[in-house]
């Protein structure tokens, strides 16, 4: 079966929802996720609109993922690792190459890899200004 290249909104929703639905599960990630997101649907809308502008240019997102991720640090007594980032990264990488290709599903990959070390840098020195 051929994979479908990520072409519109409704595949950005589909890699979403299919990608936190693992990282619900995941032993490392979920509890996490599970702690401190309290409004899922809330969160899934915002995550695709997220990459919506990301992959399509569609400026729908307009939140500050550093504070965020920093916060989340701070709620978790700033445990969270680049192994925690290592798993999310792998479980993004499997949904795409799970459902699409082409083009688009590289710069999916390419953006969350680059995000994910930029993210973490910001966390660290986050923690050095306490």
């Amino acid at each position: 079966m051929d994979k479908a290249e990520i072409k519109k909104r409704a595949d950005v929703k589909l890699l979403v929802e299919t990608f936190y639905a693992k990282v619900r599960s995941d032993p490392k990630l979920g509890p996490i996720f599970n702690g401190i997101i309290t409004d899922w649907d809330g969160h899934l809308k915002l995550l695709t609109d997220f990459w919506d502008t990301q992959l399509f240019l569609k400026r729908k997102y307009n939140g500050n993922p550093v504070a965020v991720h920093q916060e989340v640090d701070d709620k978790m007594n700033h445990t969270v690792t680049p192994e925690h980032f290592g798993i999310w990264l792998n479980l993004w990488f499997a949904t795409i190459d799970e459902l699409f290709e082409g083009e688009t599903a590289w710069i999916a990959k390419n953006r969350a890899q680059k995000m994910s070390t930029m993210l973490y840098m910001k966390i660290y020195e986050h923690r050095n200004k306490h």
